[in-house]
């Protein structure tokens, strides 16, 4: 006697089973991923333009053209990248100026 409700088969429930458990894992992942980037964020913010020596804040500077960051604390200069290669190319053109004269 069937009542017009078809009951699912053992395979079915484990298709259905193992579906459910890769939508939880990649949702895991995703949240794993959005919360790294949230917290690489959060700490960016916590520590842009300040200090690694004394953890006060930095303010950029003009120092021979190139714009540095230093600290109103220490005094301490810090460079990105390419600013000191941009300082030595700056020093050089001066230093074979000099140099110049005694040629």
């Amino acid at each position: 006697m069937s009542d017009g409700i078809d009951k699912p088969s053992k395979a079915e429930d484990e298709y259905f089973a193992k579906q459910e458990i890769e939508r939880r894992k990649r949702w895991a992942k995703e949240q794993a991923e959005k919360n790294s980037v949230d917290e690489m964020e959060r700490i960016k913010q916590l520590h842009f333009m300040k200090c690694p020596k004394c953890g006060f804040d930095l303010h950029t500077i003009e120092f021979h053209g190139v714009k540095v960051d230093q600290c109103g604390h220490c005094g301490g200069i810090f460079f990105d990248q390419g600013e000191i290669e941009q300082l030595l190319q700056h020093e050089a053109g001066i230093m074979g100026r000099v140099m110049s004269i005694f040629r």
